[in-house]
């Protein structure tokens, strides 16, 4: 896309349109075409416990990619937003019988129990939403900063973050800011991006 974006708020409004703007056909094809890279990409298919998201506003759908997780026995886990640290995620086992709440930004995660909760240096890849990225792995995420802040340790933690995106939400260049934290890894449905 050869926009000429600077704002951050500009590219979101722009980016979330065109995701929402996918047919029902697409974003299936999308989520089957997403979940066959990751399943075939060396640091999922060998990872026992993988964080990932469920789908809000157009975001590529990851339970196709969820279930097939599920039957290789590989563990899942949902962010939730933790209850007394504002802006900080929790990850938390997701398994196909875990009934799920929608919380304040109504995204739904699974109940808070700590028994069912990953420390993140236990984490092996963190599948990260976003709203836009550039060919230097740059992402920009809903504006919350809630991935910023769990990204920022990822090496110290040792787990890998990947991000997970539709083809139509690469733009150019994005605005980068000091807190941003670049993605080493992004899958889309065409191709594995890594750097």
């Amino acid at each position: 896309m050869n926009l000429n974006l600077h704002d951050r708020q500009d590219i979101r409004r722009h980016v979330r349109h065109l995701r929402r703007a996918l047919s029902d056909e697409q974003q299936r094809q999308a989520a089957d075409l997403i979940a066959e890279h990751a399943l075939s990409f060396a640091p999922i298919a060998g990872a026992k416990s993988i964080a990932l998201f469920l789908s809000v506003d157009g975001e590529i759908n990851t339970r196709p990619l969820i279930a097939k997780l599920w039957q290789r026995k590989q563990r899942v886990y949902l962010p939730v937003l933790h209850p007394f640290s504002p802006g900080q995620l929790l990850f938390l086992r997701y398994e196909p019988h875990t009934e799920l709440h929608i919380n304040r930004l109504r995204i739904p995660e699974p109940p808070l129990d700590i028994r069912q909760l990953l420390p993140l240096s236990e984490l092996d890849v963190l599948m990260v939403p976003l709203v836009a990225f550039d060919s230097q792995g740059q992402r920009l995420g809903m504006g919350g900063g809630f991935y910023d802040r769990t990204l920022q340790n990822w090496r110290q933690h040792d787990f890998l973050p990947v991000g997970l995106a539709h083809d139509c939400q690469q733009v150019e260049q994005l605005p980068v800011a000091g807190w941003d934290i670049p993605l080493p890894a992004l899958i889309t449905p065409s191709k594995i991006w890594q750097w």
